[in-house]
């Protein structure tokens, strides 16, 4: 973010009440972790995208040959 932009939030922030801007802020931190939480998600599945292609690719075949069955979630 540059300077300006910081600088034009600060502004935003000062215009309003103390309270207002404690709120603002609580919004901001929840929104940047869900954001920080999302590029962790993005980096762990690219990641592994190879491994689950092989394994959608393996799951296909298994179902093809007959050899799958129904989940049974009574069984987890």
């Amino acid at each position: 973010m540059t300077s300006a932009a910081i600088a034009t939030i600060t502004k935003m922030l000062e215009s309003l009440p103390e309270e207002a801007q404690e709120r603002v802020l609580e919004h901001l931190r929840e929104y940047i972790q869900d954001l920080q939480d999302d590029l962790i998600w993005d980096a762990l599945f690219k990641r592994t995208q190879d491994q689950l292609v092989a394994v959608a690719r393996w799951a296909r075949a298994e179902i093809a040959m007959g050899r799958a069955e129904p989940m049974d979630f009574e069984r987890l």
